[in-house]
């Protein structure tokens, strides 16, 4: 079999989870921009999220994020869900927008406050079990602003004994994964700032605890795909958020910024066979589109992932692995960069009619759909969905 056949039938396995909140309006931290046709609800979210999997074919299924996606019935969501040919993901616990945790959620000094984030994931997993979520996924944005201002040793006691609460409450068939962020909203430390420190508290809690690696939490000149074979190598990469940065956390569309960064993590990814449905590796997008339209910045997202793994696909690994032991420096990295610049959209839109659907652009065939025009008519009155709403 050549490799293109080998990357199609590859190509045509990988799934990438979309984010809820990505339909909504977001902004900077100066303004939020609204766009007609926004989602007033979570279900209006979902039929969004569902136009990404019809023209892309690789997109089936919907983080929510809780209390954002809040609803009186979440089997009527989840079967909302299917009617639109998607299903329910990843469940997010939020703990940064509530007041009590000002000085830290899972962490907090008070027991009270600790059990209120505990409780928060109670009612997550709830969540989970009407939607037949088998994924709960932490984000601590836990830390202090000045030295002194708390114990450290002290706050990563507490968080491991919050977290084997939380762990205790997830079902047999359920997982947890824990992110982590180097900086931010905490300015001196943070409590889960690195990929190490929420590897150390996963293998504490057990099998079901693994590492989200987030590709915008990441100091700049970082490694990202070093960290990638190094949990992989330990059995513990739970799920990518993919989005993309030129500065800090910009939550842009994935590879916008560095498309050769996410050729070169897709490339370990399939170097180490990790990209089949079973790997346990779930591959998600957490983005908020501020300037550019929702869904299309969605579909141009799982496109960049495609288009990524493609070409990781590509890589001649035969001829990498001779050039690599013969220590041919040059060679090698030529066939890292032929498979690079190799013009992969020909062969995506092959994949994408080899799936019964539109083998040209999906952004374009999205917007001839006219389902833009039809929900800016349709979805007016109500109070718009957005980040934090």
């Amino acid at each position: 079999m050549d490799r293109q056949q080998a990357a199609l039938d590859a190509l045509r396995q990988q799934t990438i989870e979309l984010p809820s909140w990505a339909f909504g309006n977001s902004g900077t931290r100066f303004k939020v921009f609204g766009t007609p046709g926004t989602p007033r609800d979570p279900f209006e979210k979902i039929s969004d999220a569902a136009q990404v999997h019809r023209y892309t074919g690789v997109a089936p299924r919907v983080s929510l994020h809780i209390p954002w996606d809040l609803v009186d019935d979440y089997g009527k969501l989840a079967a909302h869900a299917a009617d639109n040919g998607v299903a329910i993901g990843t469940v997010n616990s939020n703990l940064f927008q509530d007041d009590d945790y000002k000085l830290g959620s899972l962490t907090h000094p008070d027991p009270a406050v600790r059990a209120k984030a505990v409780a928060h994931h109670a009612q997550c997993v709830d969540v989970m079990r009407a939607t037949g979520s088998k994924e709960l996924k932490v984000w601590l944005p836990d830390g202090t602003n000045y030295p002194g201002q708390d114990d450290l040793r002290q706050r990563q006691e507490r968080l491991a004994e919050s977290l084997q609460q939380v762990y205790a409450l997830l079902d047999d068939d359920q997982r947890m994964v824990l992110e982590y962020k180097f900086f931010e909203p905490a300015f001196y430390s943070t409590d889960v700032p690195d990929w190490g420190t929420s590897l150390l508290h996963c293998l504490a809690l057990g099998e079901r605890a693994e590492v989200v690696l987030d590709t915008g939490h990441h100091a700049p000149g970082t490694n990202i795909e070093f960290i990638v074979v190094q949990l992989l190598r330990a059995g513990r990469l739970g799920a990518f958020d993919f989005n993309s940065r030129f500065y800090a956390d910009d939550d842009l569309m994935a590879g916008a910024a560095d498309p050769f960064q996410l050729f070169r993590i897709m490339y370990e990814i399939v170097r180490s066979d990790a990209l089949r449905p079973d790997s346990g590796v779930n591959f998600m997008l957490d983005q908020c589109h501020n300037v550019e339209e929702k869904i299309p910045g969605q579909i141009r997202s799982v496109t960049n992932v495609q288009q990524a793994t493609a070409k990781a696909l590509l890589v001649d690994r035969e001829a990498l692995r001779a050039a690599q032991r013969s220590g041919d420096v040059l060679a090698a990295n030529d066939v890292f960069m032929d498979a690079y610049h190799t013009d992969v959209r020909p062969l995506l839109a092959q994949l994408r009619e080899s799936m019964g659907l539109s083998g040209e652009d999906p952004v374009a065939a999205y917007r001839a759909s006219g389902y833009a025009e039809r929900i800016a008519a349709e979805r007016v009155g109500g109070q718009q969905a957005g980040w934090g709403a």
